[in-house]
């Protein structure tokens, strides 16, 4: 009986330490997709930092797929502990290369591509109907693209006008050969990973945003939105981060 009793005092206390080794990542690193900067996720931050978060909004270059890439992992590297890894849009795509770093344990795509290794986001969307967002980009003699205000009202067609006219003035150019550039790994293969799609999508199709999903088994939640949704659904984008970094703990916990 004595033996007994001490297996069930092992067996609750292993729990009870497993269960306090659980505590939610508290590291949150924010990376912003083309045409947009680190203000992007303006409404998704304080929203996180009033939950006890430590948050991090990554300033890409848009220059490249590796500056971006290294950009992000330099944020990485100033993180004290584990870090969920949030990307939207053309960031997906940074976040699957830059989420094979070892302090990554989750995964966020918010609207956003999630390439296989070997594939270019130029040529992923093609079997799906062209975004009217993107018509008409403007590429200059330098080979950076921006888009005209009228796309960026496509873009956050949920958002009031003025606010897609502000977004239209500060964004951030992305050069066009980005958007041939392949992944070299994709960190979604091995690590747990949640998906934000934003069923109103005028800049990617949602039914490519499910494509992506659902090929890495990600747990998906679908919104009302447009393709901006940490703006105008900043409160439904911050859930999803938090639930990721509750439950990549465990995940993390449970490995062991």
């Amino acid at each position: 009986m004595k033996t007994l009793k001490a297996a069930v005092f092992v067996m609750v206390f292993s729990l009870s330490v497993a269960t306090a080794g659980a505590a939610p990542v508290k590291n949150i690193v924010l990376v912003h997709g083309a045409f947009a900067d680190g203000s992007s996720w303006s409404r998704v931050i304080p929203l996180l930092q009033a939950r006890g978060y430590n948050v991090t909004a990554v300033q890409n270059p848009l220059t490249s797929l590796s500056d971006d890439v290294a950009a992000t992992n330099r944020a990485l590297a100033q993180q004290d502990g584990p870090v969920i890894l949030v990307g939207h849009s053309w960031a997906g795509v940074v976040i699957t290369e830059a989420g094979m770093d070892p302090k990554v344990v989750g995964l966020v795509y918010v609207a956003a591509f999630a390439p296989e290794v070997g594939e270019a986001v130029g040529e992923l969307g093609k079997a799906y109907p062209p975004p009217p967002a993107l018509a008409a980009p403007i590429v200059d003699k330098d080979g950076f693209m921006s888009l005209p205000v009228d796309a960026f009202l496509k873009f956050g067609s949920d958002l009031p006008a003025s606010e897609a006219r502000v977004a239209a003035a500060t964004q951030g150019p992305i050069h066009a050969s980005a958007f041939a550039a392949k992944v070299s790994a994709a960190a979604w293969k091995a690590k747990p990973s949640w998906f934000i799609v934003s069923k109103l999508d005028n800049a990617i199709a949602p039914d490519e945003e499910r494509f992506f999903a659902k090929r890495m088994k990600a747990k998906t939640t679908e919104l009302n939105a447009s393709h901006v949704s940490m703006l105008s659904q900043p409160k439904a984008v911050a859930a999803v981060i938090m639930d990721a970094a509750a439950k990549a703990a465990e995940t993390t916990v449970g490995s062991r």
